[in-house]
């Protein structure tokens, strides 16, 4: 027994040495402070525990503060991933609940709308949570577009988050003739928040930052400036503006509601996971969307709505690097594209016009028809495509390069109108040439002498009649509606009068010739044969 003690307490004494080297060791792993940004824990061994070393005093009342509380549950669902963010204070009036009323009146259209968000709301809530912005923001695009990538407004707003044209540039959303990022699920997601940040920052404000994303921050701002000039509050609802923005916060807060407590309003919210709905692939060629889709094994509807950003047939890997696929879709697109081996990836390639054409010349360069055309690149009737402009058309065979980056980046389409012109004749007058009809008409000189099969210096004389083609105005001689056909009647433009010089005829006889030209100056003006088509008015 003795011997037992003695085994003991020698034991003890060995344990009481460890702790006191690691107790007085200067290594700084051994610190019994926890460091930052960890979790206060040390690993068992590390180091000796701390204990007060006077007696404890109660902690003064105003020195009590809340801390928020970890719940160890995950969450049950994506609604239940919202509630749990909810930072912003509850607005109450009565036009939340006319909205309210409003919105669970229509089972159908709120089912349709959160199933439609089912592809976005991780991804949004998952940015919002990073930088600790309120979940309820998530809904907003309830409000924008009910959710719907490819919603654009009478003012040309576009995408879930409705950016429109001048704003989406302001945040870095490229537009051109090969994508639309406003439309993109990711960049106009971090724009959106990129924005709202802004705002909050500008006016300290969740409800006004809110009123500032649908009205402007400058309108919020001198509206804040006049309720502060005559000595008014200056929150959202003590503001004078127009009845969208008033009812802006009404209808989020009315979601909000329903979110929170779908029970009150007799409405079932479905089932949205708390797992991410898609993944990012990196995209290394061109590729048809078709493909896109085939090779991932997913409908082409639900491809379009994961890259509602590109709006032609084609990817270009040098503008759209990456791609977003289903989340058990993305390892078999993968898989699909390496083992690819039956043909081009990609049918459609971009050409930039060398000069100012026709769409007839365009098309007849590109192997397309001209109706085929004018529908995959959108270009309206009496239009010629300017230099520099950037065409969709068929990719050939032999064709191997993918389309530039500084193509894909700066792609664009521009027009300028076809002047009309039609042929008529001018009687000369005394001492006129081919140099004065020039001037008096804004014509060149060759030109007019190539109509008259003259030389440039050739005089004509009084009374002879000089042709010119001359620009067409066309005008529509009734009211649209009436279900009367309008009266075809062309317009010469009309000469400066001049003294000892005649004046141009007012309308070309029945028959006459008409060309089609380039508005610009340098561009050749060609005569036409006799029996041309008559040129059509614009209604």
């Amino acid at each position: 027994m003795k011997f037992i003690a003695a085994t003991c307490l020698a034991g003890s004494l060995v344990l009481a040495g460890c702790a006191g080297t690691n107790n007085n060791s200067s290594s700084p792993s051994s610190s019994s402070s926890p460091q930052a940004g960890g979790t206060g824990s040390k690993i068992a061994g590390s180091a000796a525990p701390i204990y007060p070393r006077d007696s404890l005093s109660p902690l003064p009342s105003g020195q009590a503060h809340s801390q928020s509380v970890v719940t160890l549950a995950p969450p049950v669902d994506m609604w239940d991933r919202i509630r749990r963010g909810f930072k912003m204070p509850n607005l109450d009036s009565d036009l939340v609940r006319d909205r309210e009323q409003w919105y669970a009146s229509r089972p159908d259209y709120i089912q349709r709308m959160t199933e439609r968000s089912n592809k976005y709301i991780f991804h949004i809530v998952e940015e919002l949570e990073r930088r600790n912005m309120p979940t309820e923001l998530a809904l907003l695009p309830y409000i924008e577009s009910a959710f719907n990538p490819q919603a654009i407004s009478s003012a040309r707003a576009a995408g879930m988050w409705q950016f429109m044209p001048a704003t989406g540039t302001d945040f870095d959303l490229k537009q051109n003739i090969f994508r639309d990022d406003r439309r993109d699920v990711v960049a106009s997601t971090r724009a959106a928040l990129d924005y709202l940040q802004k705002l909050y920052g500008m006016f300290g404000d969740w409800q006004l930052a809110l009123a500032a994303y649908n009205w402007g921050e400058g309108s919020v701002s001198r509206a804040i400036a006049k309720n502060q000039r005559l000595g008014l509050p200056t929150t959202y609802s003590d503001l004078t503006m127009p009845a969208e923005t008033r009812m802006y916060v009404p209808k989020l807060q009315a979601v909000k509601n329903i979110v929170a407590n779908p029970q009150a309003f007799n409405t079932e919210l479905p089932l949205i996971a708390n797992h991410p709905y898609f993944q990012t692939v990196t995209l290394t060629r061109d590729l048809d969307v078709e493909l896109a889709a085939k090779l991932a094994d997913v409908r082409l509807d639900d491809f379009r709505a994961l890259n509602p950003a590109a709006h032609k047939p084609v990817l270009i890997a040098a503008g759209t690097p990456q791609i977003l696929l289903p989340w058990d879709n993305a390892a078999v697109f993968q898989r699909n594209f390496d083992a690819y081996s039956q043909g081009q990836y990609a049918s459609w390639t971009a050409w930039v016009v060398p000069n100012t054409m026709t769409v007839a010349d365009a098309a007849q360069r590109s192997g397309m028809s001209e109706a085929d055309l004018r529908a995959m690149n959108n270009v309206p009737p009496r239009m010629l495509i300017k230099a520099g402009s950037t065409l969709i058309v068929p990719r050939g065979a032999r064709v191997k390069e993918d389309v530039a980056a500084v193509v894909a980046d700066g792609g664009h389409l521009s027009f300028q109108p076809e002047i009309v012109t039609r042929r008529t004749t001018v009687k000369a007058g005394r001492a006129d040439s081919v140099a004065s009809i020039a001037r008096r008409y804004n014509l060149k000189p060759a030109n007019v002498a190539e109509w008259n099969d003259v030389k440039p210096n050739h005089a004509f004389k009084r009374g002879y009649s000089v042709v010119v083609y001359l620009p067409v105005r066309a005008t529509v001689a009734t009211r649209a509606g009436t279900g009367i056909r309008p009266v075809q009647t062309s317009h010469v433009a009309a000469a400066p009068a001049r003294r000892g010089g005649a004046s141009s005829k007012a309308a070309a006889p029945r028959g006459s010739n008409v060309a089609k030209v380039p508005a610009s100056s340098k561009q050749q003006v060609v005569r036409e044969k006799r029996g041309g088509t008559p040129v059509k008015k614009k209604r």
